[in-house]
């Protein structure tokens, strides 16, 4: 199994207070610094091109991200959203690791990838910064492996808190890409019914304030694995945020690690079942650094089992 991260990814700061920090990522990377990590292949990543960006995003709004990157200072994009002089490269980095480990995979230098990378990239549109995220990295990727190694089927498992309005928003009409999330709900952006199922390929599961594990395992098993079993996926790709932990300050459920280790072992069945094992995630959010620790942990144990 490959790691992808890159030193870029600590230089993005939004700012003191602000609560997607530098710090996450260091915590995530002390997380796999544990012995029964080390046999994880580090991998460094690469910028994205233009060319992977623009796939899923308006060359227009690429443009601008570019454009808005401060030589200085901080450039506030939404309310939320704010770059610092590092933001752009961290960015261009996030949205690499996720290609390369696409590459990777497809071509089977490895059948499993962990992208260690801010900022997340999940709410971002075709044209909208949002919700701490630039580019989104697993949409970019994505795109990446329909264009050029020809996958018909990935299947996009998003068990972040927040729901993935960007990556709902750039695949809902195209049905080789099934999404399937679940998430608090009423919360942050305020989409992700159950109701709204774009071309066929959108399966949302909201979670209600309070929800915890048998909540949200049951969401899981009875809502949104049973389509993934039927979509047959070539490819599973992971938004893996773990700010549905108990102790996360920006959400509401109550999970704990070990549905972390329990939800990666069912998406590793089932692309044992139909995808010959190939998992690629990628860290979304997550905001107490010591359950971003044991999340982390968890989740990559998952992964290598």
């Amino acid at each position: 199994m490959r790691l992808y991260t890159h030193p870029a990814c600590l230089e993005h700061d939004p700012g003191a207070g602000h609560p997607e920090s530098p710090a996450r990522l260091r915590a995530v990377l002390q997380a796999l610094d544990d012995p029964r990590f080390a046999n994880l292949e580090r991998i460094e990543a690469p910028r994205a091109t233009s060319e992977q960006l623009e796939r899923v995003h308006d060359a227009d709004y690429v443009e601008q991200i570019f454009a808005s990157a401060p030589a200085q200072g901080y450039a506030r994009l939404d309310p939320d959203t704010v770059m610092s002089p590092g933001s752009l490269e961290a960015a261009l980095r996030a949205a690499g690791a996720v290609c390369a480990a696409v590459d990777d995979v497809l071509t089977g230098r490895t059948k499993r990838a962990f992208c260690a990378v801010r900022p997340p990239g999940h709410h971002a549109t075709p044209n909208e910064a949002m919700g701490f995220c630039l580019f989104n990295s697993v949409a970019v990727a994505a795109a990446h492996a329909l264009a050029v190694h020809g996958i018909e089927r990935i299947a996009i498992a998003d068990f972040d808190v927040h729901h993935g309005n960007g990556t709902q928003d750039i695949f809902r009409r195209d049905p080789r890409v099934l999404y399937a999330s679940s998430h608090q709900m009423p919360l942050y952006p305020g989409t992700g019914a159950a109701s709204g199922h774009g071309a066929g390929n959108i399966f949302n599961a909201p979670l209600p304030p309070d929800a915890g594990s048998t909540e949200f395992r049951a969401a899981w098993e009875v809502n949104l694995l049973p389509e993934i079993n039927l979509f047959r996926p070539q490819l599973v790709m992971i938004s893996a945020g773990f700010d549905a932990h108990a102790r996360d300050p920006l959400a509401q459920l109550q999970l704990a690690a070990n549905d972390y280790t329990w939800i990666t072992q069912r998406l590793v069945e089932l692309a044992d079942r139909h995808a010959d094992g190939r998992v690629i995630s990628a860290l979304e959010g997550g905001y107490d650094l010591d359950a971003l620790r044991e999340c982390t942990a968890a989740h990559v144990a998952g992964l290598m089992a």
